[in-house]
């Protein structure tokens, strides 16, 4: 079912980052010979012009081949080749692709935030520790429940959306925090986030209040006075871990009355509810609920979907080119990266948690295969942008020999990475790997 998924997810992502190359190509008169969503056999397509359309045979990924593009083949020097056109027009179509990727991130981004955008209450609060789990990172570099973190690293009042990303991709790695505990700030600290499940990331053990983003009407939440902000942290006198934990009690004590202990502003308040069944939007089956739910939900105007749009295509282009650096000087293991598989799991879990859940991370693929295409690597958009600021800087074409081998030693790269980041998408969901 995760391929099933996958596929139109990719198809889309792969159709626009190709017909970049298409349009423009088209726009300085190359001649496009071939336009395929998918690689191999061609199971069927279509011939208009110069241009054959197909649907080929192995659906993750595309091509489009240009009259004369290709270094290693022979060329007329035909004017409608590609390397018969100057060198500012061939880098435009080559930066095309990875351009109409980040548009479409940015589309797709908008459009979720104007229709309904829906995350954890807690994402955008500071960062205050609700729990922290025995013998984590956390507990051994000092932090305890209640604290708030006001720097981390060299961010100043970092929320759990900073700070959530950062720890990822820090795995084993001391980094620096501040605390304030009470009115108090503390000496610096460094916590060294342990290594978690199969992707290897890095995990503080520490969690967030359970903040409450949304009071449903005619609720017993709302009519015992809970409102959105409030933090529970007890319910008949007993700490409550999560929100799941919450519900879970309700299911125990059903329709009797339960007292809440809430925090408001810094002041605990005692409030009762009592459990009813009713309908859940997150179940097929009835459960015992008060009407509250630790999420939020925005629908922005216009203006500010395009200002959080930016904001999160910006945020997140940031934290790739981090991780791969990391990656390269050795800091973080390759397997945090994903394939195939890996992004076909993340759709379907995505797509179970909505249609603009898996929008949203249809964009985040959206800017990843954006960058990566950009990277400075022969075959890919990138490599052609490079070599052809080379030649412009030389005032002379790369002797074709050259080319040839530099492309032919690229391919093998590729080819070797894209094993790696298989076969590690494959151990992943192996269940030895399961940690």
């Amino acid at each position: 079912m995760n391929f099933l998924i996958v596929i139109p997810v990719l198809g889309v992502l792969v159709f626009v980052h190709e017909f970049g190359h298409y349009a423009v190509a088209k726009f300085f008169g190359v001649r496009v010979e071939v336009f395929s969503l998918g690689f191999g056999k061609r199971l069927w397509g279509f011939r208009r012009g110069d241009t054959d359309y197909r649907i080929s045979l192995l659906p993750l990924g595309g091509y489009v081949k240009m009259a004369g593009e290709n270094p290693m083949e022979s060329r007329t020097g035909d004017p409608d080749e590609f390397m018969s056109h100057p060198r500012w027009q061939r880098f435009l179509i080559a930066i095309a692709g990875p351009v109409m990727n980040i548009l479409l991130a940015f589309v797709v981004f908008t459009g979720v935030f104007m229709v309904r955008h829906e995350y954890p209450a807690y994402l955008r609060r500071p960062v205050d520790i609700g729990s922290v789990v025995p013998g984590s990172a956390a507990e051994k570099a000092g932090i305890r429940v209640g604290d708030r973190i006001v720097k981390f690293q060299n961010l100043q009042n970092p929320t759990w959306d900073d700070l959530l990303t950062k720890i990822m991709i820090n795995p084993e790695q001391p980094v620096d925090i501040i605390v304030r505990r009470g009115n108090q700030i503390m000496d610096p600290m460094k916590i060294v986030p342990n290594v978690s499940g199969p992707d290897r990331m890095g995990d503080a053990g520490w969690g967030p209040q359970n903040v409450i983003g949304t009071v449903e009407r005619g609720f017993p939440a709302i009519q015992a006075g809970i409102q959105p902000g409030d933090v529970i942290i007890a319910a008949n006198n007993t700490p409550v871990k999560d929100m799941q934990a919450l519900v879970d009690l309700m299911q125990q004590v059903k329709d009797v009355p339960m007292q809440l202990t809430v925090l408001r502003d810094g002041q605990e308040l005692k409030v009762t509810v009592k459990p009813e069944f009713r309908d859940s939007p997150d179940s097929a089956e009835k459960k015992y609920r008060i009407g509250i739910a630790g999420y939020d939900v925005e629908q922005l105007p216009f203006g500010k979907a395009l200002n959080r749009s930016f904001e999160e295509c910006r945020k997140s282009a940031g934290l790739i080119f981090e991780l791969v650096g990391k990656i390269i000087r050795n800091k973080n293991s390759l397997k945090q990266m994903s394939g195939p598989i890996g992004i076909a799991r993340m759709s379907g879990e995505a797509l179970r948690l909505g249609w603009t859940t898996l929008l949203g991370l249809m964009a985040l693929i959206s800017i990843n295969l954006a960058i990566f295409n950009l990277f400075p690597i022969p075959i890919l958009d990138g490599g052609l942008m490079l070599m052809l600021l080379i030649e412009g800087l030389m005032r002379r074409d790369i002797k074709q020999e050259v080319k040839e081998r530099v492309y032919q030693a690229a391919f093998v790269f590729l080819l070797l990475f894209a094993a790696v980041v298989i076969f590690n998408d494959v151990a992943k969901t192996l269940p030895s790997h399961r940690l």
